[in-house]
């Protein structure tokens, strides 16, 4: 019997046989992505993303909703000019069938994500986050009941929350931002039986992310000229790039990979700088100078990632360059107004990134890179907190260790390696 799905190393080619390794036996730093079987994906009848399960590289399925949804809205089109704008929503959004209680498309990274631990269970997943990633995994963690450890800056803290009651999750804070998160989880990645999410490097989490634009076609039955999203790693960008080529290869879907609109907010936009120079390499001495400083005044903090996957082979580049890609650069100002020009037309609060999407959407219409009649999807990463409060009891994630740095002493890795012990 054919396999679901294959491994391959986008850099040399080789098929991966361990399909939960991170790179291929030469150790190369080029993404790793799935190639499916099935060309031409069939919609099923299933829980949230498993409907488009022939794209998932999981076996078995969470019974959770999570998924996002693609819909037109009349005053956004309006007051953006463009007669062909869809929304890919993902988020607490009831009346437009959106139903992701954590309010944030990290659900689409989560749910295949723990589904394949679910045969791993003498292992756990750390997951660094900004906040909305490790809310994602604590909920469909709460659901699945698969452990996780997670760790977080501390002034991320407020974000960590579930509509469900959880029993299995080691919470660790950090002073610093979410690079000083990432690092801290790669030293505790030493204790015996914890391995790590892998973010970008993670194909469940990357085709989880590309049932995003998966929707749109599915619903609006052909690729859009245009994609738009706000960036932090750009992992959805990726993903994105990556579901439009297999539709490409299914023949009946369009015949050109969407142009790729990504947004970063000012005055943190590493990605940008680099990418309207036409570099590869990001630069810290010039993309991101005094990057701290720059991480603590920009309105979506959740977009501050210090090491994107950007240059390695199969990134945001490589993404940039197969799309003939535009970058933009977000005012606090601009994702403000943009924020609330999403809440007047639609009646439901955007994350911050998600208002950062629109503000870029707005100025590519300004200078004419998108024009009237064309096609757009608007990958709208978040929203419907206010709802969601009214409609559930948001219960917080409790803080099982605070770390004053990102250094994780001997005593705490004893206590993270009696935790895990206890839990897988």
């Amino acid at each position: 019997m054919k396999e679901k799905y294959s491994v391959v190393c986008s850099e040399c080619g080789e098929i991966v046989h361990d399909k939960y390794a991170q790179s291929c036996s030469h150790n190369h730093s080029g993404l790793l992505k799935t190639e499916y079987s099935k060309k031409d994906l069939v919609v099923h009848n299933s829980f949230g993303i498993f409907r488009f399960s022939d794209w998932l590289p999981v076996e078995g399925e969470i019974l959770v909703e999570s998924r996002p949804v693609t819909f037109h809205n009349a005053d956004l089109s309006k007051e953006t000019g463009l007669s062909n704008l869809s929304l890919t929503f993902s988020g607490y959004f009831p009346e437009e069938g959106a139903r992701m209680q954590t309010c944030s498309f990290k659900e689409l990274e989560a749910v295949p994500t723990l589904q394949r631990m679910i045969n791993r269970k003498k292992e756990v997943l750390i997951i660094a986050s900004a906040g909305n990633t490790a809310r994602a995994f604590a909920q469909v963690s709460a659901i699945s009941k698969v452990p996780v450890i997670l760790v977080v800056p501390e002034n991320s803290l407020s974000r960590l929350w579930t509509t469900v009651e959880s029993e299995n999750i080691l919470l660790i804070t950090v002073k610093g931002d979410y690079s000083d998160a990432i690092e801290c989880s790669r030293k505790i990645t030493s204790v015996e039986c914890v391995i790590p999410e892998g973010g970008a490097r993670n194909i469940a989490r990357r085709d989880g992310m590309a049932t995003v634009l998966i929707d749109y076609v599915m619903t609006k039955g052909h690729l859009p000229l245009h994609y738009v999203q706000a960036i932090g790693s750009g992992t959805g960008a990726i993903a994105a790039n990556e579901a439009a080529k297999r539709f490409l290869k299914a023949g009946r879907y369009g015949s050109e990979l969407p142009h790729t609109h990504l947004a970063q907010n000012a005055p943190f936009t590493p990605m940008v700088s680099a990418w309207r120079e036409g570099r590869r390499d990001l630069i810290p001495d010039i993309d991101m100078p005094d990057a701290r400083e720059s991480i603590a005044k920009v309105y979506a903090d959740v977009l501050t990632n210090r090491n994107p996957p950007y240059s390695i082979r199969g990134g945001v580049f490589d993404t940039m360059t197969d799309s003939n890609g535009l970058a933009y650069a977000v005012t606090n100002e601009e994702a403000r107004s943009a924020g609330k020009l999403f809440t007047d037309c639609l009646g439901v609060d955007p994350d911050p990134a998600a208002a950062v999407s629109l503000a870029a959407l707005l100025q590519a219409v300004d200078s004419h890179s998108i024009k009237p009649s064309d096609s757009v999807l608007l990958n709208v990463t978040g929203g419907g907190y206010s709802r969601v409060k009214e409609d559930f009891t948001l219960i917080p994630v409790p803080v099982t260790i605070k770390l004053p740095s990102n250094e994780p002493g001997i005593e705490v890795l004893k206590d993270i390696s009696g935790w895990v012990k206890e839990n897988v």
